[in-house]
């Protein structure tokens, strides 16, 4: 009896564990992930002056941090509607602070070993505080139209902030303190269009540019 039992158990969890695996994609055997952003230009998108898609090959490899990081973040939703808060022509557009849209805020999507930048037990951060380790050392360059992390000066600070280079620039100062983690693969010519528009204070665009979806393809 004690075994039909657990057959019987059995048999009711199995599907429940099979839907839950079904809406966690794995990650592609090549070891990425693609993800696609909508953008517009404009105060809304009903109003937007202009629209732009980007796909983004997220490189599980070189950056399996980085890219575990944004790809949970875009799965979660945490960049539907963000900004792109500041924006430099000939060098790069960044975004990704889902908590103000300024550039103050944003943190890991997951648990990475890190807190404000320091190692540190997870029951000891605020998930408000998590960051990420830096894998800047790890062969990818600042080329045109490759994805980055922001963070701060200190070391191991990143969250959710990232930045895209345009086909214009090669910041390759960059290399060896921001990490690399992706490439855009369709769309760079809009990432271009995107790093001229008018700014103001703090290089922020005077006419907002948004993230209205971000979605993961596979």
């Amino acid at each position: 009896m004690k075994v039909r039992a657990l057959l019987i158990i059995l048999i009711v969890l199995l599907p429940g564990c099979l839907e839950e695996e079904e809406d966690t994609p794995e990650v592609e055997d090549a070891g990425v992930s693609n993800i696609t952003l909508e953008i517009f230009h404009g105060e809304s998108l009903e109003d937007a002056t202009a629209t732009y898609t980007i796909k983004i090959m997220l490189n599980h490899t070189a950056a399996p941090i980085h890219a575990d990081n944004m790809r949970k973040h875009v799965v979660a939703g945490n960049y539907d509607m963000t900004h792109f808060h500041r924006i430099i022509d000939n060098f790069m557009i960044q975004g990704g602070d889902f908590e103000n849209h300024d550039g103050t805020g944003g943190y890991a999507a997951d648990w990475y070993g890190y807190c404000n930048g320091q190692s540190a037990s997870q029951g000891d951060c605020a998930y408000t505080s998590w960051t990420i380790p830096d894998e800047a050392d790890n062969g990818l360059l600042h080329i045109p139209c490759t994805i980055s992390m922001a963070k701060t000066s200190a070391p191991d600070t990143g969250g959710s902030q990232f930045f895209i280079i345009p086909e214009d620039s090669t910041p390759s100062h960059l290399n060896g303190a921001h990490t690399v983690f992706g490439e855009v693969t369709e769309g760079c010519e809009h990432i271009t269009t995107i790093s001229e528009v008018a700014t103001g204070d703090n290089d922020r665009p005077i006419l907002p540019v948004v993230i209205y979806s971000a979605t993961l393809d596979n």
